[in-house]
């Protein structure tokens, strides 16, 4: 593996601009928000990101996640900032490809460049759409790469020059200069022109994030910025190595996509600080409450009055194991918690690693944890982490003043941005040219 000469990227979570009923005024959300954004382009933070959800977790499972829609969000952030970068999650399952060309392409006007998306084709949200149960995730992936396609397409077929601004101040559109697509495919037909003139970047960033066989397909073939959930140096290398090989067989260099780890961290002062922390962060852990997101995590299918009998100290009966290929639900995450099982562990030890919901988890001083990113950056296993504790009153000290200055001292991280878009400061390589994509469209299959 290849060690790369790009320094690491950096996200962190979008603040939650919800009003809640008690706040000192209807703003304090967005103010808050706004507030937690400036705080990481002070750091030089390369982006925010926002999942999403597409139903109301009434099981409380997912914490916070999905209770505000991200490119909105984002579009009120992009206000308070002025050069961290924008990631937006979207459904490619429940929405349409042309509705979000617009929506991103839009936030990437507004942000002056920064826009990104993280095309997910979802786990859950069937019954607000009226789809009849969720499509298996062959089906939601051949959506995804159509969705993909459209998209990317639509932003292509547009001539950098359709925009112009006038003498007046105001911008003038030439409507012969967008391009229709024409595009016909399974499950999208959309004959184009997008009707929002050229952006910033072209094309705003596409991330994926997906690690099933379909989903590593998937962002192997388009993505830019592949987003995944590798616990362990071994898994993440496993995992790279069979995105780097398909991206090679789709005829892809620079090293793309880069690999986004989201990286869940306990910062302690000392090693007797850490253990505190564990201890009490394992003291809070609700286990009735935790048995439900285990059952979750394998897939959902898993009988719960069994699993409510289980002590917590016995590891889980294999037969309770489902068969990955027969999960509907996020395959790659299942996996994760079916090996997690295989290797003995007990059910309180599944339940306390369920807390981190599979990802790269790591408790340690702020030396120890660079020790940690530093080890997969220079393997050449992640290009991109999402980093915790902005916002936590527990963790933000160690993490602005303990894991950043020591990344930056190490040279793993940038000290500034490096350009005026989010492209330049992810050190993305150029996009191909404006031939060279019409004539790849003009080979591809629309039909």
């Amino acid at each position: 593996m290849n060690v790369p000469t790009r320094r690491l990227k950096t996200l962190v979570g979008a603040g939650n601009v919800l009003y809640a009923r008690g706040d000192e005024d209807v703003a304090q959300g967005i103010r808050r928000a706004a507030a937690l954004a400036r705080k990481a382009e002070a750091q030089k933070i390369t982006g925010l990101f926002t999942a999403d959800l597409l139903q109301a977790d009434q099981a409380g499972l997912a914490g916070n996640t999905g209770s505000q829609e991200p490119i909105v969000a984002l579009a009120a952030l992009s206000q308070a900032t002025s050069s961290i970068g924008l990631v937006a999650t979207v459904s490619t399952t429940y929405h349409h490809p042309y509705n979000i060309a617009r929506l991103i392409g839009t936030l990437d006007h507004v942000s002056g460049g920064r826009a990104a998306w993280n095309a997910v084709t979802s786990s859950v949200g069937e019954e607000n759409f009226g789809e009849g149960g969720l499509p298996d995730p062959e089906r939601r992936y051949a959506r995804a790469t159509e969705f993909v396609e459209v998209v990317n397409a639509l932003f292509d077929a547009n001539d950098p020059a359709a925009a112009r601004r006038t003498a007046a101040g105001s911008v003038s559109v030439d409507p012969r200069k967008l391009g229709a697509i024409d595009y016909r495919g399974k499950h999208f037909q959309v004959q184009g022109p997008l009707n929002v003139p050229p952006p910033p970047q072209r094309r705003p960033v596409l991330f994926q994030a997906g690690q099933s066989a379909s989903g590593v397909t998937l962002g192997a073939r388009y993505a830019e910025v592949v987003y995944t959930s590798q616990p362990t140096l071994d898994e993440a290398r496993t995992f790279v190595t069979e995105l780097r090989r398909q991206a090679i067989g789709f005829g892809r260099a620079n090293r793309l996509p880069f690999v986004m780890n989201s990286f869940h961290s306990l910062i302690g002062e000392s090693d007797a600080d850490v253990a505190r922390r564990l201890r009490e962060k394992h003291e809070k852990i609700d286990y009735e409450q935790g048995r439900l997101k285990l059952a979750d995590m394998l897939g959902g299918g898993i009988d719960l009055n069994v699993l409510s009998d289980l002590p917590l100290d016995r590891p889980l009966p294999h037969a309770l194991l489902p068969d990955i290929e027969s999960v509907n639900r996020r395959r790659g995450r299942v996996a994760i918690f079916r090996g997690y099982a295989l290797q003995g562990l007990t059910l309180r030890e599944l339940i306390i690693r369920a807390q981190d919901t599979g990802h790269w988890s790591v408790a340690g001083t702020p030396e120890q944890l660079a020790d940690a990113i530093e080890e997969r950056y220079r393997a050449g296993l992640v290009d991109v982490v999402s980093l915790h504790g902005l916002g936590q009153p527990d963790q933000e000290d160690l993490l602005l003043n303990g894991l950043l200055p020591e990344l930056r001292r190490r040279n793993l991280i940038d000290t500034d941005y490096r350009g005026g878009d989010l492209r330049s400061n992810l050190e993305l390589p150029a996009l191909e040219s404006a031939e060279v994509v019409d004539e790849k469209h003009a080979r591809h299959a629309f039909n």
